[in-house]
């Protein structure tokens, strides 16, 4: 008995001089790490058209049954994404989500990704189910709010699937020089990032019968 005091007190006083790592949150808040899953963002082209076209293959792949979609046809003279079809109704709950990020691996057009916002809290139940205007990133500078019409789109001849990632995933750079945290990436703040993919990309190859003869 006498030494497994000694051991138990032995280290309490061992630890009683060690500087605390508790973080004085909300006062100081520490980084995240650089693959935190937080709050789903759902990402814009550089135009402002939603990347969403309402495919539903998120809330399929969620194994908590959090994200509820409803997809709607776009017209001619109101275009809110590139494709035949956007995301008109898009919701999360936070109360069923469990942030694993399948649903980001199951997007097509990498409109679905997550930041490294983790301050989810509410006092009232129905404030943890967020809408797409609140998932919804902001316009980049000098793009028009959707709806657009066909012709603006043509007019502006913009490639949307051919290559292009007008916002890449959320990701994190290296430390900068003086910095002993990741910080976020512009795109957690929506800010448009144009970046080619560069294998392991969504968009399907372009097949040349050339070469498989």
């Amino acid at each position: 008995m006498f030494n497994a005091l000694r051991k138990g007190f032995g280290l309490t006083f061992k630890t009683m001089f060690r500087p605390p790592v508790t973080t004085e949150y909300p006062e100081r808040k520490r980084a995240p790490a650089p693959r935190f899953h937080g709050r789903h963002v759902l990402n814009r082209h550089p135009d402002g058209l939603e990347k969403c076209v309402g495919c539903e293959l998120c809330a399929w792949a969620c194994p908590a049954d959090a994200i509820y979609v409803e997809g709607a046809d776009n017209t001619p003279q109101e275009r809110y994404s590139p494709g035949e079809r956007y995301g008109a109704v898009y919701q999360i709950n936070y109360l069923r989500c469990i942030l694993c990020g399948l649903c980001i691996e199951a997007c097509p057009t990498r409109a679905l990704t997550m930041s490294q916002e983790y301050e989810l809290s509410a006092d009232r139940r129905e404030d943890l189910i967020f809408t797409r205007e609140q998932l919804l990133a902001p316009l980049p500078e000098g793009a028009k709010p959707p709806p657009h019409t066909d012709a603006e789109v043509a007019a502006r001849d913009l490639d949307y699937y051919t290559g292009h990632a007008p916002q890449d995933p959320l990701a994190h750079f290296p430390p900068a020089a003086g910095r002993d945290d990741f910080g976020p990436h512009p795109q957690e703040q929506g800010d448009p990032v144009a970046v080619m993919l560069a294998g392991g990309g969504t968009e399907p190859r372009s097949r040349d019968p050339r070469k498989e003869q």
